[in-house]
């Protein structure tokens, strides 16, 4: 199999290293993320993204997902406007 993307990166002193740009914007990560090694028997290693982000649970540590009745009761709320209406001249 040929490769997309080949980067080298160096080991430091304490067995760490930088993941090459071009690697982190194939696999969507950032600081923080995780990402899965995964090493085959013939020696080829996959890089994959890990687990959950931890860029969208950082504040609390948890994530909370609003149900399609939240986000009714929360658009009714705050009085979101239509797409395509006309504004009024005092919400210009």
């Amino acid at each position: 199999m040929s490769a997309l993307i080949q980067a080298e990166s160096t080991l430091t002193d304490c067995y760490q290293t930088t993941v090459p740009e071009a690697v982190r914007r194939a696999l969507r990560v950032g600081k923080l993320d995780k990402i899965l090694y995964t090493i085959r028997l013939d020696g080829e290693v996959v890089l994959a993204r890990g687990g959950a982000s931890n860029r969208d649970n950082r504040a609390q540590g948890r994530l909370l997902v609003a149900d399609s009745g939240l986000a009714q009761r929360i658009k009714s709320l705050v009085g979101m406007p239509q797409l395509g209406a006309q504004l009024s001249t005092d919400d210009k």
